[in-house]
């Protein structure tokens, strides 16, 4: 009894299909009937599906009764082609986990948060502990600090405004002045260091990259018995941000 239930479902989803198409040839709308005609659906089966579609967001319907797409779409769309721009980047990153056997990490600034928006890691490279978001983590990681760093003063401010200068490790800098000092002297600019500041055992560095006009940051984590390493990983990190900036700024 339920062996129809397959072929009924992927006709359904088809025939939706087929109306988002009808849907998208037509800028200004067009009315269901139309749009019954154009696809070879019966009407009721269009109405049902347009009906379905707009509650889902995925189609819009217009006071003189037509339709175009809706905000899920061109949603889905913007996920799609910051997909597609990981993926140019994700070998980059790859090249940095190989080299160093360390987890690499991206992250952007968005919508006044900082977020992580790729990791590359692995059995030999394990990333670190995420026990914090980095959203409320933004003043004790190298890949947080990079990103306040490149920020102009009103916006690294506003951020600071909301964002609690939290307690993570005995290591961590939770005075305005002392994080503000440290933004703009560290040694290693304009790379920047969390050292055990997230997470004992664990030091990072990390170099500012952008996607367009949007900050983010590129960064390398490694065991605290490594530390001497950062400053040959901060000489391939500024190249490599380069790259990542470049591939990222490429339109799709």
């Amino acid at each position: 009894m339920g062996a129809p239930d397959g072929p009924t479902l992927i006709t359904s989803v088809q025939r939706a299909f087929r109306l988002l198409e009808a849907v998208s040839a037509h800028a200004n709308g067009a009315p269901a009937k139309q749009l019954a005609r154009e696809t070879g659906l019966p009407l009721a089966t269009a109405y049902h599906l347009l009906r379905t579609l707009v509650h889902d967001g995925y189609v819009r319907k217009l006071p003189d009764g037509g339709f175009i797409l809706g905000d899920k779409l061109q949603t889905l769309h913007g996920a799609g082609n910051a997909q597609v721009l990981l993926s140019r980047v994700r070998p980059a990153l790859a090249s940095l986990r190989d080299e160093f056997g360390s987890a690499a990490y991206l992250t952007f600034y968005e919508e006044g948060e900082i977020r992580v928006a790729e990791i590359v890691d692995g059995p030999r490279a394990p990333r670190v502990d995420l026990w914090v978001g980095f959203e409320d983590a933004g003043h004790a990681t190298a890949l947080g600090k990079s990103v306040l760093r490149e920020l102009d003063e009103e916006s690294r401010r506003d951020y600071l405004s909301r964002h609690h200068l939290a307690d993570l490790t005995p290591r961590t800098i939770t005075t305005l002045a002392e994080l503000l000092r440290k933004l703009d002297t560290d040694p290693m600019a304009p790379a920047i260091t969390d050292l055990e500041e997230y997470a004992i055992g664990t030091v990072c560095v990390a170099v500012p990259v952008y996607r367009g006009d949007t900050l983010g940051s590129l960064g390398i984590s490694l065991p605290v018995e490594r530390r001497h390493r950062l400053r040959e990983i901060r000489e391939r990190l500024l190249p490599a941000a380069d790259r990542v900036t470049r591939s990222l700024s490429l339109t799709i």
